[in-house]
């Protein structure tokens, strides 16, 4: 039962035993000092490029609407006029290529100073109610125009303008679901807090009922496939009778067409049969090793219990991320709204009168009197932002450098709490008196050793993981702008890189999360702890498998527990539903009861993921602490193990030093 039990030569010797060890050691240095200051150097130049981008960004440009002059509408001179006006909307309507919604927001080529004659349209020739959406005004959808001339006369605002009022005019939404919020605000708390309790009860609990919950998830699975079995056997019974056979359907591009044969349901039996098979014997022949997975739950379980305030570390891991992410955001609006607007010349209708001559797209001042002023709605309109100067011309690479700061630093972030848990579970592992010799606080230490001797094994592996992250973006971006002219060959070498870039950033997650726990433990740099830790679980792939497997599907059951129950109680609550309550208790009225509802659920899986990793990390740490601790140790005086009882009756071993073996011993 030993470490080499499940392992090989092939994979490394077995950990030796150390008397100096005792845990996470404290006696430690920097690691990866390389990769360190290069982290600190591109952190460096990710705040110059934040800077760079302050200085010549304007993100006003996306925020506010701009009149013909150039002037920012709500701004400055104009604070007291925060709405766009358009004089003649079915410009924007029946024109083409008018309406420009890009990073310069709605642009729509109506001139707008109030200084010229009606009868250059620098004026309004009709007003129609309206109201203002993402700053401009638009005409309510019940409003009809006058008769003008190029517009029908049966033309209403209700057919003319819907496209723009649907995807731009949300202000009724909006303001309907800042209602229905600032409604249920307090009850969408309520519901946060019950996900928080039924995921804190569902870790506290697996310690009494873990070994019961497995066994009936594992009996729910093998109930399931049963079911399949039965219920393939049936449709294939049925069609069978029919005479439905594949050889009267041919082949056929239909896939729904398969269902009426008796073949597919007899293939589907196979398989459904051969999988309860496979997990039957699973069971009988790995029941110690689920055994072990249970022992483990439940030691997890208990170390949570010990040191609590690991479940609110994720709150400080969703500070930094949300950090970094705000970050990336305001640092590429300022860099997409760096270059200066430019205007060109516009008419509505060149055929007109005093239109001919005029030489539209070409460059001109809004500020200034138009050059042709016999021209009927000539304008001049906004058309892009200038792409010259070094920041502009530099733009593209500007974008790319905090594309690759954003996964950089949310990896490094996500790598800095799972390294952070695994030193303060670790340390619980290795007290052999619980909870006496449990230091007094583990995440704060574990916390701080980890920021000062190990940032630059952190962004290491955070930097593997960004490369394959950045080449599957690349990848998917490559694939989205050819897939119209791929041939089937094409397409499936282009799936095959994806799944193969899909597989190798799941392994270095994999290879990752279990390095540092290593380097949490002792301290050393990210390579040597990745080999470690891989030779490790090599040597015990067995039992790494069914760990992984049995923990998988019990947390997958805890989600759904909390997500499904906070779910059915806030759609029972919000609709009306809950009998008893009386309407004084009411459940506040809402012109859409699917929006906290669904406000809940998110927030529910939040908090249960956020639960959730936390156990998950101490699962794992915990594992290979065992693992170790078998290699390490036999049991004698001099070399006890640092398992749990639970675990070591399982194994069928003792601990000397432990007074009731002693006894055992004697007798």
């Amino acid at each position: 039962m030993g470490g080499k039990q499940d392992g090989d030569e092939a994979y490394g010797k077995p950990a030796k035993y150390d008397p100096t060890f005792r845990g996470p050691i404290r006696n430690r240095s920097c690691t990866d000092i390389i990769c360190c200051v290069l982290f600190l150097v591109f952190i460096l130049g990710y705040i110059v490029v934040g800077i760079v981008a302050w200085v010549y960004g304007d993100p006003r440009q996306v925020l506010y609407p701009r009149n013909s002059t150039g002037a920012y509408c709500g701004v400055g001179a104009n604070e007291d006029k925060p709405y766009l006006l358009y004089f003649n909307i079915f410009s924007c309507i029946l024109a083409t290529n008018v309406i420009v919604v890009a990073e310069n927001g709605l642009q729509c080529p109506t001139p707008q100073p109030v200084t010229q004659s009606l009868q250059q349209e620098l004026c309004p020739g009709f007003l129609l109610p309206s109201t203002p959406a993402l700053g401009r005004c638009l005409p309510l959808a019940n409003s009809t125009p006058p008769e003008l001339p190029g517009i029908p006369s049966n033309t209403s605002i209700s057919h003319g303008i819907s496209g723009v009022l649907d995807s731009l005019s949300a202000r009724d939404i909006t303001v309907k679901i800042f209602e229905d919020v600032a409604q249920s605000w307090h009850w969408i708390l309520v519901a946060l807090g019950v996900a928080l309790v039924l995921s804190l009860l569902f870790i506290l609990l697996l310690r009494l009922v873990a070994g019961p919950l497995v066994l009936v998830l594992i009996l729910g699975v093998l109930g399931v496939l049963a079911y399949g079995i039965y219920h393939c056997w049936e449709e294939y019974r049925v069609l069978r009778d029919k005479g439905a056979s594949i050889n009267q359907l041919g082949i056929t591009t239909n896939l729904g067409a398969y269902r009426n044969v008796q073949e597919t349901w007899l293939a589907a039996l196979i398989v459904l049969a051969v999988l309860e098979g496979i997990l039957l014997l699973l069971l009988i022949f790995l029941r110690q090793r689920i055994c072990i997975a249970i022992a483990l739950l439940k030691e997890a379980s208990k170390a949570v219990g010990q040191m609590m305030s690991t479940l609110f570390y994720p709150l400080v891991t969703f500070v930094l991320l949300l950090i970094c992410i705000v970050y990336w955001t305001m640092t590429a609006l300022y860099l997409a709204t760096s270059g200066q607007p430019q205007y060109v010349l516009w008419v509505p209708n060149a055929s007109l009168p005093g239109c001919e001559k005029v030489q539209m797209n070409t460059s001109c001042d809004p500020m200034a009197q138009p050059v042709n002023s016999s021209c009927p709605g000539l304008g001049c309109v906004f058309q892009s932002y200038s792409s010259t100067g070094l920041v502009q011309r530099s733009l593209f690479n500007l974008q790319i450098y905090g594309v690759l700061g954003l996964f950089w630093t949310i990896n490094w972030v996500l790598a800095l709490g799972q390294c952070v848990l695994a030193g303060a579970f670790a340390s619980f592992y290795w007290a052999f008196h619980k909870p006496r010799d449990i230091p007094t606080f583990p995440l704060s230490s574990a916390f701080i050793r980890t920021l000062r001797y190990h940032t630059g094994s952190l962004a290491f592996g955070a930097l593997i993981l960004t490369l394959v992250q950045i080449a599957r973006v690349i990848l998917e971006y490559t694939d989205s702008k050819l897939r119209g002219a791929q041939n089937p060959v094409a397409r499936c070498i282009m799936c095959c890189f994806k799944c193969c870039l899909w597989c190798l950033e799941k392994f270095i997650k994999f290879l990752n999360r279990n390095a540092y726990i290593m380097i949490a433990i002792y301290g050393k740099n990210f390579c040597v702890s990745a080999k470690n830790a891989f030779m490790l679980l090599m040597r015990n792939i067995v039992r790494v498998v069914v760990l992984d497997k049995v923990t998988d599907l019990l947390l997958l059951f805890g989600k759904l527990l909390v997500v499904g129950g906070v779910g059915v109680l806030s759609f029972f609550f919000f609709t009306g539903r809950i009998q008893g309550l009386g309407r004084d208790f009411e459940n506040p009225f809402l012109n859409y009861y699917w929006l906290p509802i669904m406000i809940s659920i998110l927030g529910a899986y939040v908090i249960a993921s956020g639960f959730f990793s936390v156990f998950g990390m101490c699962v794992d740490t915990l594992f290979l602490c065992f693992l170790e601790d078998l290699e390490r140790n036999d049991g004698s005086l001099d070399r006890p193990y640092y398992m749990p009882k639970s675990l070591l009756k399982i194994l069928g071993r003792k601990n000397e030093a432990f007074p009731g073996d002693k006894k055992k011993k004697k007798k």
